[in-house]
């Protein structure tokens, strides 16, 4: 998504060898007219797939994935990281690595809003390292759903996340790949490589 590359090329921060930092339109701060052509190329891609429900954890993944939602006009979950009061025991769980905050989340979903009835697709705004991904998909797999396709806003390729999900053979489309931080720069590459 070429509007995206240039946001990050004009707005993203490289900090050290492996961490992007797109506050200013992604994860605190919210460009609410690029989320919503997010969600229209995220619609674009998986609109064939049967789509019922959108999956994303907080908090990060919840804009992109809102604007998904309603391009397909379908409910939006998002697991929580944070155990709430409001939060029953009726959960579908599971543990996943953050590898930009360096510690682990216990990510969970009420098994009231998802069945296998469901075919879901996953919205998250990056993939490193594919704990998120695959942290959801553990919970889809309990829940007895199914995962049509995965969405990724920030894709680093350089990173283990997408061969991993590649041999899964889960279909996964990507707004921005990036291969590389040279001297402090972007280096983006296709979606096909």
């Amino acid at each position: 998504m070429k509007e995206l590359e240039e946001r990050i090329r004009k707005d993203g921060r490289v900090l050290g060898k492996d961490v992007l930092k797109v506050d200013s339109f992604l994860n605190h701060q919210i460009d609410p007219m690029l989320m919503e052509k997010m969600g229209e190329e995220f619609y674009e891609h998986f609109k064939d797939a049967g789509i019922n429900k959108i999956l994303t954890v907080e908090s990060s993944g919840i804009a992109p994935a809102v604007m998904t939602g309603l391009k397909f006009q379908v409910p939006v979950v998002f697991a929580r990281k944070h155990k709430s009061v409001t939060l029953s025991d009726d959960l579908y769980s599971s543990e996943v690595y953050s590898f930009t905050k360096k510690t682990s989340n216990h990510i969970s979903i009420a098994k009231k809003y998802l069945s296998s009835d469901d075919k879901v697709l996953i919205i998250d705004d990056f993939l490193a390292n594919g704990q998120a991904v695959n942290g959801l998909n553990t919970i889809i797999d309990a829940a007895g759903a199914e995962l049509a396709g995965i969405g990724i806003v920030i894709e680093k390729s350089f990173q283990k996340g997408r061969q991993m999900i590649d041999k899964s053979g889960i279909p996964i489309y990507s707004l921005a790949r990036i291969t590389a931080f040279e001297n402090g720069q972007v280096v983006f590459g296709k979606e096909d490589d």
